[in-house]
């Protein structure tokens, strides 16, 4: 069976963008192909008509500091992002997410941009940045835009952007100040290669003794990647200890509906793992805050 019938390799944006347009059915843009591949291979996708690898556009190989911001661009693989020290110095929870998805084969194809497009609710490199407050960049025919991450989902595996004219060029994400940290963290079955049980992440800002601001993503929270909400104002300007954290989780687990998958894990066994995944992301994010970063390969 064909799966595609027409396949490009785009060198700049503009090129991109315009394959999109012109294709005479339905298209898609592709970078590893780890999960875009495996869906139509097996037939979770419908065949499409036009495939475009954006893996050399020079525009979307990018990783480096901007401004006030680290932008990666969606086609610098996971393996690259993981073992990036830059990356670790501003965005702790996304090296850390990187270098567990999938094996080294993976992480060598793989790129943040197919990771996020792909929308499931429990991407790892989704939860990871949603937590980091990024902001994607999209490029079209109209130019380049920044929006933040989360008007990207319509639902599981649905994604906003139109497939005909739009592609995810890269990621911009705050750079970390001295006292600003980030963690994240999953729990897996023992195959280790499919969706968590459940990940989270944690980014947080501190005062003292004090958590004077924080964000915290949870995985799968819903149909589409997500922040908790209730669970951050409930310990937002709180002293760290284990009353806080226990308001914290009372917060999200009043809050969130976490739901039954039958080939991974039941809602209960979720609640219960969800209080083990806040302790330990906001933990290593609070120590983290305050000390250079440093990372270990």
């Amino acid at each position: 069976m064909t799966i595609w019938n027409h396949y490009y390799l785009p060198a700049t944006l503009d090129e991109a963008i315009e394959l999109l347009s012109q294709a005479p059915g339905s298209a898609r843009v592709i970078a590893g192909g780890t999960d875009l591949l495996l869906d139509l291979q097996q037939g979770r996708h419908p065949p499409v008509d036009t495939l475009v690898d954006v893996n050399q556009v020079r525009e979307m190989q990018v990783l480096e500091m901007r401004g006030a911001h680290l932008f990666i661009g969606a086609s610098v693989p996971l393996s690259q992002i993981s073992t990036s020290e830059l990356v670790f110095e501003h965005a702790q929870a996304l090296s850390e997410a990187s270098g567990l998805i999938g094996g080294p084969q993976v992480r060598n194809t793989g790129t943040l941009g197919g990771n996020v497009a792909h929308a499931l609710p429990a991407a790892d490199g989704t939860i990871s940045i949603m937590a980091l407050n990024a902001e994607v960049e999209i490029a079209s025919a109209q130019g380049l835009r920044r929006q933040a991450l989360n008007t990207l989902f319509l639902g599981p595996g649905k994604s906003a952007l139109d497939p005909h004219g739009e592609i995810i060029s890269g990621f911009y994400l705050p750079l970390r100040n001295a006292n600003q940290a980030s963690a994240f963290s999953r729990i897996m079955r023992p195959q280790g290669v499919a969706l968590p049980v459940i990940n989270m992440a944690a980014w947080l800002e501190r005062d003292g003794d004090r958590i004077q601001d924080i964000r915290i993503a949870v995985g799968p929270s819903g149909p589409i990647p997500q922040r908790i909400l209730a669970a951050e104002d409930a310990l937002r300007g709180k002293v760290y200890g284990e009353e806080s954290l226990n308001d914290g989780l009372k917060a999200m687990l009043d809050s969130v509906k976490f739901r039954t998958s039958p080939q991974r894990a039941t809602a209960e066994y979720r609640r219960k793992l969800a209080g083990v995944l806040l302790r330990e992301v906001v933990q290593k994010a609070w120590q983290r805050a305050g000390k250079p970063a440093s990372h270990t390969f």
